[in-house]
């Protein structure tokens, strides 16, 4: 039987506990881990008393290596989910070379004092994954995750070169708060906050945060306001689609929520450097952490739709073509099968398919992997039957849907 540990009790470790409980057969025994095991317990029973199936929890320090490969050891882990903090992968990658166990991820490395987020550290440890025969795959959420898998889909089956691809993430849900954020506060803000960037012709362009806007009408959703940022996957895909001359990728964000942004920045409230405070010294976008909503708690608020995918333009047997992939997910149906919102779910999903291709040996290798790098048909798949189901349109060549500039 396989065992499978959780690292992360997040909402999004709440999805992918919840899921992995689900598919039992692959999984086998679950540990829940977290530096605050009341979340784990909490999480665990939930799940005892919705789908009625037992799982263990533990507490770990994600930050200390022995602490991971004892809890590894101790649970005879196969696999190892990452949904801990992005700053915390390294230590996580280390303990599974250290113990030889597969791992998997949603988001790459950041540095916890550095607004900065790359996957050169994680990539460096191929070689230690190699010689310790054992698969890391980094990025398995929707965003870097199922997109890079449409990505490959596409390149697979509608294309024989992708020459443009911007990848486009509206959540409409409303939550009622004036403000909060989908995910962890301390990730989220920092990511906005950055300046944009994008690939065209070989090389990295950078932009002001939030300079490029564009109005996209998303299936279901409608026209919305989405915004250029620099996001991770783009970093792998350049590597791995051929023929790729130009990559984006666009967020939506509503006017609320872009005002509260400006205001906590121009007072200094997403400052990552420590500051003086009554004798104290602290950090102010943890402070603002503390005084936001939880990301978990906003699943029995939350209504409306996501969509996400991917808008693609290139060449098939000498022709141009474009090609949309997307999602649609609605947060009031996730809550009422996983209690979560559908951001945490769209994130959740994908990190049980790939941890579950993995185990199933239909995603194997030695070393560390991006998403596109594997045979996407089986991920595609899985999305359909697991709460995910995916949409193609095929456009006219020189069609798109943005609705204004």
């Amino acid at each position: 039987m396989n065992k499978t540990l959780i690292i992360g009790a997040g909402g999004v470790g709440n999805v992918v506990a919840f899921k992995c409980a689900m598919n039992g057969d692959t999984f086998g025994e679950i540990t829940l881990a977290s530096r605050t095991i009341s979340k784990c317990d909490e999480i665990a029973a939930s799940i005892k008393a919705k789908i009625g199936v037992e799982i263990f929890t533990a507490k770990v320090d994600a930050d200390s290596v022995s602490e991971l490969v004892s809890l590894i050891q101790q649970t005879q882990a196969k696999i190892v989910i990452n949904v801990a903090l992005p700053y915390q992968d390294l230590t996580i990658m280390d303990a599974c070379i250290e113990c030889g166990v597969d791992y998997l991820d949603t988001a790459n490395y950041e540095h916890p004092d550095e607004a900065k987020f790359e996957y050169k550290l994680q990539w460096e440890r191929d070689l230690k994954f190699k010689e310790a025969n054992i698969m890391g795959l980094l990025g398995s959420g929707f965003d870097p995750g199922a997109t890079n898998v449409f990505c490959a889909y596409a390149q697979k089956h509608y294309f024989d070169e992708i020459h443009t691809i911007d990848i486009l993430d509206c959540n409409a849900g409303d939550h009622g708060y004036a403000f909060a954020t989908n995910f962890n506060p301390e990730i989220n803000l920092r990511e906005v906050s950055a300046k944009g960037r994008y690939w065209e012709n070989g090389a990295w362009i950078e932009t002001a945060p939030m300079e490029i806007m564009q109005v996209w009408d998303y299936p279901e959703v409608g026209p919305k306001d989405s915004y250029l940022l620099y996001h991770e996957e783009m970093e792998s895909l350049v590597k791995h689609i051929k023929g790729l001359k130009k990559i984006r990728f666009f967020m939506t964000f509503g006017a609320s929520y872009l005002k509260h942004m400006e205001v906590l920045q121009n007072v200094g409230m997403l400052g990552i450097e420590p500051v003086e405070h009554k004798g104290m010294r602290i950090v102010p976008m943890e402070f603002l952490k503390t005084l936001l909503p939880d990301p978990a708690s906003l699943g029995p608020r939350t209504k409306g739709k996501t969509n996400i995918g991917i808008f693609a333009k290139g060449l098939k047997d000498g022709k141009p073509r474009t090609i949309y992939i997307y999602q649609i997910k609605d947060h009031e149906e996730c809550y009422a099968e996983v209690m979560s919102q559908g951001v945490s779910y769209t994130t959740g999903i994908p990190a049980m398919i790939g941890a579950k291709l993995m185990l199933e040996g239909k995603w194997r290798g030695k070393g560390v992997f991006n998403m596109e790098q594997m045979d996407p048909d089986a991920f595609m798949e899985e999305l359909n039957t697991q709460g995910l189901p995916w949409k193609v349109m095929e456009l006219e060549a020189d069609e798109d849907r943005v609705v204004r500039v």
